[in-house]
C-alpha cells in the first residue's frame, strides 16, 4: 500500500464506505492522510454537579437515581433524566434520541459531555455525549481529532480510516532539503502527518501543523515561480489607440473616481499597450470601485475592436454583472455587444452565446466557469479579467488566458493582504492596489453584543425593514452539530420567524444547497422578495445589494478577522447608513480585543495587519478561514511568519539550482509534480 493506493485497499474500507469518503474528495490512501481534522476536542476532568457553572463546557460525573422519562412534544420525542448532589442538580436533555432511555441504567454513574445553560432558573445540558468511567478514563486530555463529514459518515468511521493507513510505517518520502528543515527545525514529514491526526499533546500539534503549513507555502511558491522562470513573458500582439476615450467616459461618471481608482486603470491602460502580455492583480477592499475599473478596461478593450471577457465566481454575481454594464452602456451611448454565458442557462441559450462570441469581434462577455469550457472558443479575445481571484486557482486563471492568443489578464481580488504577503502569493503578477473609499460611501457603524443583546438587534433589524431596507443574518454552522457549540442556518432561521412579524419574509442560504437553489434564493434576495437572509459565510463572495443595511453576524468571535470584513463588506454599498452587529457568545478577553480592532476601522489593510499582530500558532479550535489560495492548513494571516521563510528559501534554492536537478533535490522535483497533481484534482481541472 503506498500514497497513491485506491482507498478501497484500507482494512474496513468496502464499496459503500468508498463512495461516502469519495463525496469529501478522498480516493487514495494519501487522500485521506490529507484530510486533516478541522478541530480537535480535548475532554476536561470531570466534575461533580455541585462544581458546575452556567455557560460551561463540562464533563459532569452523576449517579441516575430516576428513571429517565420520555415526553412527546408535536411530533417530537425527548428524553429527560436529573442527576443530584450536595443540593445541587442538573437535568439531562436530548431531543430526538428516544433510545437514550434503555442506555440510562437507574443506580449506575456515568460522565455526561456538553454545555450547560441556565433554563427557568435550572441547569440545563442538551444532547450530552455519555461515558463510563473507563471510557472516559482513556480520553481524557487527549487530543480528539473532528473531520469534515458528510452524511452517512461519521466521525468515528474517519479516525478509523485514519489509524488504518497510518498503519503503513511511512507512506510519504521526506522530499525537503536536510538543510532546511534543520535551519527551521522542521519535524520530519511522516511524523508531522501522525501528529497532525492524534497529537500527543499541544506541543507536538504546533510542531507538525509548523512543517505542515511551511511545505504547503514552500510548494506553492516554489511552484509558481518555478513555472514563472520557465515562462518568458509573451509579445503583445494587440495594437491600442492613445486617445482619450476612458477619459471622456469617466467625465460622464455621476461621481468623481477616487485617485487610486484612476491610477490602477491608467496602470491596466499601460500596460495593455505596452511591449509584453499584462499580468497584473488590482487588489481593492470590499466598496472600493474595482467594477466600474473592470469596465473601463473592458471598454477601452472593446473600443479597439478586440473581444473582452469577465469570470465570476458565483452566477448571481454574474448576472449582475451582465445587467449593470448594459446599463452602463446604455448611459455613455456605446454601443457594443454584451455576451453572458453561465452554467445555469438552456443549451438554446448557450448555443446562441456561443454564436455571438464567433460573430461580435468587440464583444464584452461576462460569466462563470462555463466561459473556460471546451465549447467557449473566442475570435478576438485581448483582455481576460478573473474576479474575486482567491475563488479561482491559478490554473483555472491559465485556462482561461490561454482561450486567446495570449491575453491580456487582470486579476481583481478584494481580500486585504498587507503588500508584502501579497507581494509573495501573487508573485507572477504586477500589482495595484485601490486603498480609497468612495465619497459617497458611508462607514458602516459596527458594534460588539453579546448574546442578551439579539431581542434589541431583532427589533433594529425590523425598523429598517419597516425604512424599506434588508438585513443579513450569518451563522457559523448550517445545521446544529455535536462537536461545535454554535448558531446554525436551519434552527436560526426558525427561530427568527418566531421573532419578527409574519409579513417579513426570510430566507435560507448556505453550501450545501444546489447552486439552482442558491441562485434562486439571492436573486429573490436582490430584489427584495426576501427581506431577511439568513445564511453561512457562502454570501462573503456574493452579490452588490444596495438596499441591504444590517449585517448581523452570529458567533463572530469563530471567525478570522479577514473573513469578517469581507461579510461587512455585503453592507454600505448604497448611499444610505449601514450598520454591522457583531455577536460575541465567548467570555475570552483576547476574542474582545480581536473584535474591537474591527468594531473600531473599516480599512482592511489595516484590519489585516492589526489581525497579523494578534494572532498565534496554536489557534486551531473554531472554524478555521479558508485559506486563500485553497491551502489546507496554511493561514496568510495567522502564519505570515512561516510564509516569509517558506518564500525565502524558495528564492534561494532557485537562485542556487534553477532546474532543480541537483542529488538532493530530485526527490524534491518529484515531489513538485504530484503536487501539481493534487492541486489540479482539488480544484476539479
Amino acid at each position: 500500500m503506498d500514497r497513491n493506493s485506491p482507498l478501497r485497499e484500507i482494512k474496513g474500507v468496502g464499496a459503500k464506505t468508498e463512495e461516502l469518503f469519495h463525496k469529501i474528495g478522498v480516493y487514495t490512501v494519501g487522500d485521506i492522510l490529507l484530510h486533516y481534522p478541522r478541530t480537535y476536542i480535548q475532554y476536561p476532568q470531570a466534575k461533580h454537579v455541585d462544581e458546575v457553572l452556567d455557560g460551561e463546557q463540562a464533563a459532569v460525573l452523576g449517579r441516575i437515581t430516576r428513571t429517565p422519562v420520555v415526553r412527546k412534544v408535536r411530533t417530537m420525542q425527548i428524553t429527560v433524566t436529573t442527576i443530584s448532589e450536595m443540593g445541587a442538580s442538573l437535568e439531562l436533555v436530548w431531543y430526538r434520541m428516544p433510545y437514550m432511555k434503555n442506555n440510562l441504567k437507574v443506580g449506575s454513574t456515568y460522565i455526561f459531555y456538553g454545555k450547560v445553560n441556565k433554563k427557568n432558573g435550572r441547569l440545563v445540558m442538551e444532547q450530552a455525549a455519555m461515558f463510563t468511567e473507563e471510557q472516559y478514563a482513556s480520553m481524557e486530555q487527549v487530543f480528539l481529532p473532528v473531520y469534515t463529514l458528510t452524511n452517512g459518515l461519521s466521525n468515528n468511521l474517519v479516525t478509523k480510516t485514519v489509524r488504518a493507513a497510518l498503519g503503513d510505517e511511512h507512506l510519504f518520502m521526506d522530499y525537503l532539503p536536510h538543510a532546511i528543515r534543520e535551519k527551521y527545525g522542521l519535524c520530519e514529514y511522516n511524523y508531522a502527518i501522525r501528529q497532525i491526526h492524534f497529537p500527543e499533546d499541544m506541543e507536538t500539534l504546533i510542531t507538525a501543523r509548523r512543517r505542515l503549513v511551511f511545505d504547503e507555502f514552500f510548494l506553492f511558491i516554489l511552484s509558481m515561480q518555478y513555472q514563472k522562470e520557465k515562462h518568458v513573458k509573451e509579445k503583445n500582439e494587440f495594437v491600442f489607440a492613445e486617445d482619450d476615450f476612458t477619459d471622456e467616459l469617466i467625465e460622464r461618471l455621476p461621481y468623481e473616481l477616487t485617485n487610486a481608482q484612476k491610477k490602477a486603470l491608467a496602470d491596466v491602460k499601460r500596460d495593455m499597450r505596452s511591449e509584453t502580455v499584462m499580468q497584473r492583480l488590482i487588489q481593492g477592499d470590499v466598496g472600493s470601485g474595482k467594477t466600474i475599473v473592470a469596465f473601463l478596461a473592458m471598454a477601452d478593450t472593446a473600443h479597439n475592436g478586440y473581444q473582452s471577457a469577465i469570470m465570476a465566481p458565483t452566477e448571481v454575481l454574474a448576472r449582475q454583472h451582465y445587467e449593470s454594464y448594459q446599463s452602463m452602456c446604455e448611459q455613455f451611448g456605446l454601443h457594443i455587444p454584451i455576451v453572458l454565458l453561465t452554467g445555469s442557462m438552456t443549451a438554446k441559450q448557450k448555443r446562441r452565446a456561443y454564436e455571438a462570441l464567433e460573430v461580435y469581434s468587440n464583444a464584452m462577455i461576462i460569466g462563470t466557469h462555463a466561459l473556460i469550457q471546451e465549447k467557449a472558443i473566442y475570435q478576438n479575445l485581448a483582455l481576460v479579467i478573473t474576479d474575486e481571484q482567491h475563488r479561482f486557482g491559478v490554473r483555472q486563471r491559465e485556462t482561461f488566458a490561454g482561450k486567446g492568443t495570449e491575453p491580456h489578464v487582470l486579476v481583481m481580488s478584494a481580500t486585504p493582504i498587507p503588500r508584502t504577503l501579497a507581494i509573495i502569493i501573487y508573485g507572477d503578477l504586477d500589482i495595484s492596489v485601490i486603498d480609497e473609499v468612495p465619497a459617497k460611501r458611508l462607514p458602516i457603524k459596527n458594534c460588539v453584543v453579546d448574546q442578551r443583546y439579539r431581542p434589541k438587534a431583532y427589533a433594529f433589524i425590523e425598523h429598517e425593514i419597516r425604512e424599506g431596507h434588508q438585513a443579513y443574518v450569518i451563522c457559523p454552522l448550517v445545521e446544529e452539530s455535536e462537536n461545535m457549540e454554535a448558531e446554525n442556518v436551519t434552527d436560526y432561521a426558525k427561530r427568527l420567524r418566531e421573532e419578527l412579524p409574519e409579513d417579513i419574509v426570510i430566507g435560507v442560504l448556505h453550501g450545501q444547497m444546489k447552486a439552482e437553489q442558491k441562485n434562486k434564493i439571492m436573486d429573490q434576495f436582490v430584489k427584495n422578495e426576501i427581506q431577511v437572509l439568513v445564511s453561512t459565510t457562502v454570501v462573503e463572495v456574493g452579490v452588490n445589494v444596495p438596499n441591504a443595511t444590517v449585517m448581523m453576524i452570529e458567533n463572530a468571535e469563530r471567525f478570522g478577522l479577514a473573513q469578517l470584513h469581507q461579510l461587512r463588506g455585503r453592507v454600505g454599498r448604497g448611499d444610505v447608513q449601514s450598520y454591522c452587529i457583531m455577536v460575541n457568545a465567548s467570555d475570552s478577553k483576547n476574542s474582545m480585543k480581536r473584535l474591537d480592532i474591527l468594531n473600531k476601522s473599516n480599512d482592511g489593510f489595516k484590519i489585516a495587519s492589526e489581525d497579523l499582530k494578534l494572532r498565534g500558532p496554536g489557534d486551531f479550535f473554531g472554524i478555521r478561514q479558508s485559506g486563500e489560495m485553497q491551502f489546507l492548513l496554511a493561514d496568510i494571516y495567522q502564519d505570515a511568519s512561516v510564509l516569509q521563510q517558506a518564500s525565502e528559501e524558495v528564492q534561494d534554492l532557485l537562485a542556487t539550482d534553477p532546474e532543480l536537478c541537483e542529488e538532493e533535490n530530485i526527490n524534491l522535483q518529484h515531489y513538485l509534480e504530484i503536487f501539481f497533481e493534487d492541486q489540479k484534482s482539488r480544484l476539479n481541472l
